[in-house]
């Protein structure tokens, strides 16, 4: 990355903060940003909390979605802004102003335990009312919460005063689906754009409980759902007539337009051995012409979901930036009938098909169709089924194709390929 003249410049004054006294007070309104940037990225905690205490402007934004391979931001400047702000907020109230906010509380705790009218009025309608209270600064944050910290966050979300926690982008990882429940119920409504579930055994019934809530979120956009244990038909051998049905329905439910109102941009849903009637549903669904992230991966295609798989891609061909199908049972016939609805995607540009059983014949296939695509960049293949040692079964699994060796061979099915970024090209070399 490239740094512009001014970051470079911004890095060099917040580097010695001794002399932060005498260039504070005549740093212009356009500059306290970049200099705050490159507090952070010098990792300034003591430059920061200056910045922070003189901030001119009535937003203060730092960060954004990380990208991959970029440094997670310093928990110490991350401490010294939040005390900052607590600390501007302290200085600028006063007793007066305290006073008022105290009485002012007690008088809106006072009509809610009030017989009547008070008793009548919903959570909704008493932030519609009161929106703001004595609110202050609204703090919009990204959060990651874990059994270790979930007590934490929820203290911090049910906390009244000036300062306010919102979320934007809600990662919940090992919690239990009433903790889920909880933290959902509450996050401001109107600011949550993304909810990641990861390692968190909802099971059919706790998603169910949780697919009201999902509803609630009007300008939610990104739903993913990774290892929570959905897939009731493998884990209970005996059961599989029984607990489709209802695997089926539930997960449908995900994809009806009364679910989610709001197209989703991205949607993740690996190991959920999503079913012919689940695919049909996403492909005809209202989020399907809005997609810019997919992730399909580990659920089983075959003759029977192929079709709606190519309705689905047809559908979002000029949203779809990301698409995942490792590990989804490809095989070279099924790949020939998909690529034409691949090649079709113009705006696609990394495609995931690892762990698939395909040969050399079928990848010799995806990279001719893969160098006609304008905007790809990133292609994950799997090694060819003839880099495996004797023994691989013929249709193997994503898990078994993962597991078994390959040939220490080098000399023979090596495959290599590279792409061009300046000048959208694919480079392949096939040694055979």
């Amino acid at each position: 990355m490239v740094l512009s003249l001014v970051s470079l410049c911004a890095r060099e004054v917040v580097s010695d903060h001794s002399s932060s006294p005498c260039w504070l007070k005549w740093v212009p309104r356009e500059l306290f940003r970049p200099l705050l940037e490159a507090a952070f990225a010098s990792y300034r905690p003591l430059a920061v909390g200056e910045l922070v205490q003189r901030w001119p402007e009535r937003t203060l934004r730092v960060g954004g979605r990380r990208k991959q391979g970029q440094a997670a931001p310093s928990r110490l400047c991350i401490q010294a802004l939040l005390l900052a702000v607590r600390g501007a907020l302290l200085d600028g109230l006063s007793e007066e102003e305290m006073v008022k906010g105290v009485r002012r509380r007690m008088e809106i705790e006072k009509k809610r335990e009030s017989p009547g009218e008070g008793l009548a009025c919903s959570k909704k309608e008493s932030e519609e009312k009161d929106p703001g209270g004595d609110v202050l600064v609204h703090v919009r944050a990204d959060l990651f919460v874990n059994a270790r910290s979930w007590e934490r966050v929820r203290a911090a979300l049910s906390t009244s005063g000036p300062l306010k926690l919102q979320c934007r982008y809600l990662r919940m990882e090992e919690i239990s689906v009433s903790s889920i429940r909880t933290l959902l119920d509450l996050l401001p409504h109107r600011g949550l754009l993304g909810i990641d579930v990861r390692y968190s055994s909802l099971g059919v019934a706790g998603f169910a409980e949780l697919l009201p809530l999902l509803s609630t979120f009007p300008a939610l956009k990104s739903l993913r759902l990774h290892y929570c244990n959905l897939d009731f038909r493998r884990d209970h051998p005996g059961q599989e007539d029984a607990l489709r049905g209802l695997s089926q329905a539930v997960l449908s439910l995900l994809f009806s337009c009364s679910s989610l109102p709001q197209p989703l941009e991205i949607l993740e849903l690996p190991y959920l051995s999503l079913s012919p009637a689940d695919l049909a549903y996403l492909s005809c669904s209202h989020h399907a012409s809005k997609l810019q992230q997919l992730d399909l991966s580990e659920n089983r295609l075959d003759e029977s979901t192929l079709p709606s798989v190519r309705r689905l891609l047809s559908q979002a061909s000029s949203s779809l930036q990301h698409l995942s199908l490792s590990g989804c049972g490809l095989t070279d016939a099924l790949l020939v009938l998909l690529l034409p609805s691949l090649g079709g995607c113009c705006a696609l540009k990394s495609l995931a098909l690892a762990l698939n059983p395909l040969s050399i014949s079928g990848l010799t296939d995806l990279v001719r169709m893969a160098v006609r695509m304008p905007s790809l960049r990133q292609l994950l293949y799997p090694n060819p089924l003839e880099d495996y040692q004797p023994g691989l079964p013929d249709l193997p699994s994503s898990a078994q194709l993962l597991d078994w060796p390959l040939e220490e061979r080098t000399d023979i099915n090596t495959t290599s390929i590279t792409f061009l970024n300046s000048q959208n090209l694919l480079c392949n070399q096939l040694m055979f």
